[in-house]
């Protein structure tokens, strides 16, 4: 018996860690709702976008955009890109922890009409109020590119493709099997 838990403990363990990382550069839908976007306006007009889970942190994800930028530029046959609007979408929430399970004085009573219901005794319960937040944020950025051909143009919001390729790609973390 104990083999057995211990090697369902190791299961759940791995897949509790899978579960626990940044998102890698990969297309949204491909393992989860995170990852890279895109859809065009116009034939060199696209709008791009990268939406990170909670342990993406803003520099990966605008990271992430911008090499996204340059990978779909090449792939449509242009040198360069110019971003003509960029912005970063916050979005924070505060999750609660240590509320329910841990306390010994909990229960869960079934109810064929209602289903499960969970209650906490607080008149014997010394936890009742012992619970931590916990603030998650996650990010999402997006941007609209127009692309060329030719050398690239003396504005500031234009980038070379290949370049930023070149130098973002030691940066980027693909998922395993992508």
């Amino acid at each position: 018996m104990r083999k057995i838990l211990t090697t369902l403990d190791i299961a759940g363990a791995a897949l509790l860690s899978a579960c626990a990382s940044s998102t890698g550069y990969a297309p949204a839908g491909y393992d989860s709702s995170y990852g890279f976007s895109e859809r065009p306006i116009e034939q060199n007009r696209w709008q791009v976008s990268f939406s990170g889970n909670s342990l993406t942190d803003l520099d990966t994800v605008q990271t992430y955009l911008l090499y996204r930028a340059a990978e779909l530029t090449t792939q449509q046959g242009f040198d360069y890109f110019v971003m003509v609007d960029r912005n970063v979408d916050e979005d924070t929430r505060f999750r609660s922890t240590g509320y329910g399970h841990a306390s010994p004085f909990y229960y869960q009573v079934y109810h064929p009409r209602f289903g499960w219901r969970y209650y906490r005794d607080p008149f014997y319960d010394p936890f009742y109020n012992d619970f931590d937040m916990r603030e998650v944020t996650r990010y999402r950025a997006m941007a609209e590119i127009v692309m060329g051909t030719g050398p690239k143009p003396a504005d500031p919001k234009a980038y070379a493709a290949r370049d930023v390729m070149m130098n973002l790609g030691p940066q980027i973390q693909r998922p395993e099997g992508y």
